[in-house]
Formats: C-alpha cells, sequence, structure tokens
C-alpha cells in the first residue's frame, strides 16, 4: 500500500477535499464555514492532515493552549477527530495517522495527547477503543460519563475545567452551544430553528465564536453542546428523532 497523505495549508486549503461525508460540487455553506473557521486556526498549530483523495480518512488536531474545547492541560497537543470510514476501514489508515500525531507530539516535544471520550462509546466521537490500543488512558471524568483519554509523555494529564465537571445552566430552554469546525453544524442549526419555529419550542442558539468562550463552556464540547431544562444532554449532531428524544424528556 503506497498511499500518500497531505496536510491543508493556506495554500491548498480551497482546493482540498475536506474529508466528511459531504458529497456536493455546489457551493456548500457548512463546508465554507468549516475552511473559514480552519483558515483562522492554521497559525495556531492546528493540524489537519488527509489521505490525498476524496475520502473520508483524516485526524484534526492542535495545541490544547489554542484547541476550542474547555480542557486545560501545559504542551498538549488535542485531537477533535479521527475518521476512516466506508471502503477505506481495515487498510490501517487510522493507525498511521495516529502514529503520525504522536511522532508530530514527540518531535515537538510535547508532553503527550489527549482527546474526548466517553465510559459508553457516542456517535460523533472517534472510538476510544481503538486510542487506547496506543496507550491512551481515562484521567479525568464528568458526572455524566464523559471522559478525558490521555496519552502521557512525561506523567502530567490535562483535566477538565472546573466549568465542565457538574453540566448545568440557569435557562430551562432547549440551549445549542455550537462553532464553526464541522461542516455538518450549520444544517443542524438550521434543522433545530426551524423545527423550533414550527413547533412553538423556546430555543437559544449560541454561536461559540472565541477562543475564550470555548474553554469557558459549561460542558464537554467537540464543536456541539446541548441543554434542555438546565441539564447538558449531548455532544452529538441532532436530527428531528433526536430533537423529539431530547424535548420529551
Amino acid at each position: 500500500m503506497n498511499k500518500e497523505f497531505i496536510n491543508l495549508t493556506k495554500e491548498n486549503l480551497y482546493d482540498e477535499h475536506l474529508c466528511c461525508i459531504i458529497r456536493s460540487r455546489k457551493p456548500h455553506k457548512g463546508i465554507d464555514a468549516k475552511r473559514q473557521w480552519l483558515l483562522d486556526r492554521l497559525d495556531e498549530g492546528h493540524v489537519f492532515r488527509k489521505l490525498d483523495e476524496k475520502a473520508t480518512v483524516f485526524i484534526e488536531y492542535a495545541p490544547l493552549e489554542t484547541a476550542w474545547v474547555p480542557i486545560i492541560g501545559d504542551n498538549y497537543y488535542y485531537v477533535y477527530c479521527l475518521w476512516v470510514t466506508g471502503p477505506h476501514k481495515g487498510k490501517g489508515y487510522g493507525k498511521m495517522l495516529m502514529e503520525y500525531c504522536m511522532a508530530d507530539a514527540r518531535e515537538k516535544g510535547k508532553s503527550g495527547i489527549c482527546m474526548l471520550g466517553a465510559k459508553k462509546q457516542k456517535a460523533w466521537l472517534s472510538d476510544q477503543s481503538f486510542s487506547k490500543r496506543f496507550g491512551f488512558e481515562a484521567v479525568d471524568a464528568t458526572e455524566d460519563g464523559y471522559e478525558l483519554l490521555a496519552l502521557s509523555f512525561d506523567g502530567t494529564v490535562p483535566e477538565f475545567a472546573r466549568n465542565v465537571k457538574k453540566p448545568a445552566i440557569e435557562s430551562e430552554e432547549l440551549t445549542v452551544y455550537y462553532d464553526m469546525q464541522c461542516p455538518y453544524v450549520c444544517q443542524s442549526i438550521e434543522r433545530i430553528r426551524q423545527y423550533c419555529e414550527e413547533n412553538d419550542v423556546p430555543v437559544s442558539l449560541i454561536q461559540v465564536d472565541t477562543l475564550q468562550k470555548a474553554k469557558e463552556l459549561p460542558c464537554v464540547f467537540n464543536n456541539w453542546g446541548v441543554f434542555y431544562k438546565g441539564r447538558f444532554q449531548t455532544v452529538n449532531l441532532l436530527d428531528a428523532a433526536g430533537l423529539k428524544r431530547i424535548l420529551k424528556k
């Protein structure tokens, strides 16, 4: 197998496929927003590495200090996504991408790598059983079952911000925190907005548009977080069925 990988740069960002499942030759609001979000992150050391073809085979990570997640730690990388889907599964690409991230971290003298996980595997989170084969371990947890997984090179570990440990907000209405990192976010927000308008459901849609806002969020976050009746519900993007299940609680 002689497949080549490439890293996105300012020079190739607008020419390369972003590796999510979206397939469209027409302008796509979510993809355009993702490209802009990435453009603003690349100077911060953000890495998006992908198979050099139109496929869902990629890893995306950043220095924890500039990663848009409410996690605290020094000198770590944070892995947002590691995806291999469809006919490309089972060919060793995930292993190659993780090993690239690990080698990059060691070369840059990082203390380790961390990522969001959960005691029970959840959709829209990378396969934690896969990461644990590389030595990742749970180093922190929330009361509702989410875990911070870390591979430490020097014995130090990151932790969730204090505001994440018992996720709750004062508002009782449906509340969604989101940023523009994921191309699916735009359509998910529009779907929720439309459903709530048609069914007279009060909703607050709060865009996380700065690093500070991301670090101060009241819940675990990988680009999306949902509250209802003051309680945290999920990091999963919502379709109509998922939204209805939450509103019945």
